[in-house]
């Protein structure tokens, strides 16, 4: 079944404020196989202009995704999850995700399409820090697939 059109321009409440950690930033950038310093020594980063250490560019996306899930979970979309794979992903940076930052993601659905039997929703998602500033903006492309025929 289609998803609902009438979804798209939807915007949901933002999240709780997500407290970024030097070590999150430290073990996210281990986890990717990411050395460079900035990512984990305060004075390499302070070398390079930042307050403290800064984390990768896809760093982000554990933030972003977690508030899409009240796109996801919204039962009034009716999205199947056990059929969905992750499409794409992209960000927007004004400024790196910094330790101590604390964090809220507005997700809005920004399309719906369907394409040869599969939804594809596109999910925006507006990171600010507690000052209200963006930070980036974060993309996220799901795909439910159809069902399959017999």
């Amino acid at each position: 079944m289609a998803l609902d059109q009438s979804f798209v321009g939807r915007t949901y409440p933002p999240t709780e404020p997500y407290e970024v950690g030097r070590e999150k930033i430290r073990e996210f950038a281990e986890a990717v196989g990411e050395t460079n310093p900035v990512y984990s020594d305060p004075e390499a980063a302070k070398a390079f202009g930042h307050p403290d250490v800064i984390a990768p560019p896809t760093f982000v996306f554990s933030i972003t995704f977690r508030a899409a899930g009240q796109v996801i979970e919204d039962p009034q979309l009716g999205l199947d999850y056990s059929r969905v794979v992750h499409g794409d992903q992209r960000f927007v940076y004004v400024r790196p995700v910094r330790a101590g930052d604390r964090l809220t993601v507005t997700s809005t659905i920004e399309s719906i399409k369907s394409l040869a039997g599969n939804d594809i929703l596109d999910i925006r998602g507006e990171v600010h820090d507690e000052a209200g500033e963006h930070v980036v903006t974060a993309w996220t492309k799901l795909v439910a697939r159809g069902p399959e025929e017999a």
